[in-house]
């Protein structure tokens, strides 16, 4: 039986590449609105960060994601990455 190929994505902060099911999206869409894809198929240019707290923290930090997406980030959008995290840890 033939092994199905995992897709990998890298995070734009370890600049690891992980199975995409480990990292979340977060999109730019064509109204320049950006928003966390949980699902990972929503249209739009996507960046991937890997789920852990330091990481996110890192990212609002550097404000990379405003680079990846080409679009200024809100601070919403850091939260929700945040709520995500959480959620996954407990």
């Amino acid at each position: 039986m033939k092994k199905r190929k995992v897709p990998e994505r890298k995070c734009v902060i370890t600049n690891e590449m992980k199975p995409k099911k480990d990292l979340i999206r977060v999109v730019r869409n064509k109204e320049g609105e950006v928003f966390v894809d949980p699902t990972g198929k929503k249209n739009g240019r996507g960046a991937y960060l890997s789920r852990s707290l330091d990481v996110i923290l890192q990212a609002e930090k550097s404000n990379v994601l405003n680079r990846h997406l080409n679009a200024e980030v809100d601070s919403s959008v850091y939260e929700e990455l945040k709520k995500l995290v959480d959620a996954n840890e407990k």
